[in-house]
């Protein structure tokens, strides 16, 4: 007899209607593949052409070369955060973002559950421990705001710590903003449709099955307790000093091209090229929890 492969089908609330979702079954259901790209109220009825993508994105990435030099000549510090859901497409921002970057200088930080040590310290330390020396770009793929999403909503941590957490985290971000090191926090965010969407294509390709994890399948009847967290956390912790920037997600090429920019725009350095930058799309870009839909 073999093993009983336990299904992973989920009821869930989709639209008003219930559905049944099976990541394992290799065919997308239709009510998931026709609605994923405009789920969340998303602007665009395309996706952006891959070949203007291209072109778009090596003349970012060519600035970002330059930053880079200004930063080892002036030792300024740059860190920037990537928050959202699973799926949101946080590592293929930081990648697009890190891709032509010298990696001596710029470090991509994705850091596993904390040891048991870790877990005696101050929850804020293992990740002040990465924050950029000067010269330094630092990308973290997903930060200290796990104790205001996951670990809230999965039992990770108390009441205690996720309000005290609330509490600190603005603290600590203005201490960040006096040491004179620029800061970015972005928040990108999807719709339901295209996360159900984004799980699947990893389900079924063998290159990216290892991305899907057992997180992820117990995520999916949580999207309303994600929701409130994300809420509540963009709200207490979007300061002058340490603002969100949050970005709508569903087309992942908008997406990459806009955050770019918006740390270009942000950053005065050696050979800038304000033509080379492009235009920031407010359809796609804002700021704080407003910028929700």
């Amino acid at each position: 007899m073999g093993e009983t492969v336990e299904s992973r089908a989920v009821e869930l609330d989709i639209r008003g209607k219930k559905r049944i979702f099976d990541v394992d079954d290799p065919v997308l259901p239709d009510w998931v593949d026709d609605h994923a790209l405009e789920s969340g109220e998303f602007p665009y009825k395309k996706k952006l052409n891959e070949e203007d993508y291209l072109e778009q994105l090596e003349k970012l990435q060519v600035e970002l070369v330059k930053v880079q030099f200004w930063l080892q000549a002036t030792g300024k510090r740059v860190m920037a955060l990537f928050e959202g859901r699973d799926a949101a497409g946080k590592g293929g921002a930081i990648s697009a973002s890190s891709a032509h970057m010298n990696p001596r200088l710029a470090r991509v930080v994705a850091l596993a559950k904390p040891t048991e040590r870790e877990q005696g310290q101050w929850y804020f330390q293992r990740y002040v421990a990465q924050f950029p020396t000067a010269g330094e770009f630092v990308l973290f793929d997903r930060s200290w705001y796990n104790r205001a999403g996951v670990e809230p909503v999965m039992g990770f941590c108390t009441p205690q710590q996720y309000e005290g957490f609330l509490k600190q985290a603005p603290q600590l971000e203005k201490i960040i903003a006096h040491e004179g090191i620029f800061f970015f926090k972005f928040y990108l965010d999807i719709g339901r449709e295209m996360q159900l969407k984004r799980f699947h294509d990893r389900r079924h390709d063998p290159l990216k099955v290892w991305k899907l994890s057992s997180m992820d399948i117990a995520a999916l009847a949580k999207w309303g307790d994600y929701s409130e967290k994300r809420d509540r956390m963009l709200k207490e912790t979007h300061t002058d000093f340490a603002p969100w920037t949050v970005i709508h997600a569903n087309d992942k090429r908008r997406a990459r091209l806009q955050l770019i920019r918006h740390m270009l725009n942000r950053m005065d350095y050696d050979g800038k090229d304000e033509a080379a930058l492009g235009a920031i799309d407010k359809e796609i870009i804002g700021s704080g929890p407003g910028f929700l839909k």
